[in-house]
């Protein structure tokens, strides 16, 4: 008999990414469960779409992915979420998000209670607590998990969604961090740390340093900071790891970091080690950034690289 499958959920925004080009379904929550998914584990999303054509289309997308839409609710009087997305020379996005949409409107039912206490991962982000209703579910969600779940807290400083209390509110609930080297010196002074001007430097210690103030402060298991093309930190009270990334041809960054935290809570679920943890998240981020969108088909000998070994 195999062990069952880890439960793991993407909670918060799902939504549509409008490109010149056309549309794909995106959000990170989406993202993040459709890796999860592929490196075998049961990626769920629990999120909410609009009672419309395009929350049809999602729902219809994320099924024939093989993706668990049980937990994804309907709403009857907002629209799916929708995002203009613009790709400047480097392939980077630059997002215009629409408000008052179905995921602003999440709420924590029976179901996502059922949901949350069976949970042995869940990634959420702060794009999705901009609405006071949204961020009561998430936070409602967060309280019910299992004592031995991890808390994924991605932080998604995009506009002007985010309050220093959203931020040290959802740090306090997770027991990893992950953000970007561009978001770091800003989630430091949202939070009032100390070191926040030697962090400011970029320099590898002081970084090391100021993650190791939120690991003491928040009481974080581990902090991940993703550093584009040139790889990622992840600090832990009591070491640390730096990957260098892998170099791959870009097609766009769409959904990297998503399939890099897929892949670090794939690992983190097994106990790997950080060096073990830290080369299969990158390896993951650079295919799908190789890649176009976030949710491309299957790459077997990719899976093989990344997946924790079987016994």
């Amino acid at each position: 008999m195999s062990a069952p499958r880890p439960i793991v959920v993407g909670l918060g925004e799902l939504l549509w990414d409008l490109f010149p080009q056309g549309k794909q379904l995106g959000g990170a929550p989406a993202n993040f469960a459709y890796i999860t998914a592929l490196l075998g584990d049961s990626g769920i999303v629990a999120s909410r779409v609009g009672d419309d054509r395009l929350g049809q289309e999602a729902l219809w997308h994320l099924k024939s992915s093989s993706l668990d839409v049980s937990r994804i609710q309907r709403d009857p009087s907002h629209p799916t979420g929708t995002v203009r997305v613009e790709l400047d020379a480097k392939g980077q996005p630059e997002y215009q998000i629409t408000e008052n949409v179905a995921w602003d409107f999440m709420e924590f039912s029976e179901d996502w209670m059922s949901l949350a206490r069976s949970t042995h991962a869940v990634c959420f982000g702060s794009l999705a607590q901009r609405n006071s209703v949204s961020r009561a579910a998430i936070r409602a969600f967060l309280r019910a998990l299992p004592s031995f779940a991890i808390g994924i807290f991605d932080v998604n400083l995009r506009q002007s969604y985010f309050t220093p209390e959203i931020v040290r509110d959802s740090t306090r609930h997770a027991k990893v961090l992950k953000l970007n080297h561009e978001e770091f010196p800003c989630f430091l002074d949202l939070l009032q740390c100390p070191l926040k001007n030697s962090a400011h430097a970029g320099a590898s210690g002081s970084d090391i340093d100021a993650a190791r103030w939120l690991c003491r402060e928040f009481g974080l298991r581990l902090v991940c900071i993703t550093r584009g093309a040139a790889g990622s930190l992840l600090v832990t009270a009591e070491s640390h790891d730096e990957h260098p990334g892998f170099p791959v041809k870009i097609a766009d960054t769409v959904g990297a970091g998503d399939a890099f935290t897929a892949a670090l809570v794939h690992h983190a679920l097994r106990g790997s080690p950080l060096a073990t943890m830290n080369a299969a998240a990158n390896r993951m981020g650079a295919w799908v950034a190789s890649q176009e969108g976030a949710t491309p088909v299957a790459d077997p000998a990719i899976l093989a690289e990344v997946q924790y070994p079987h016994p």
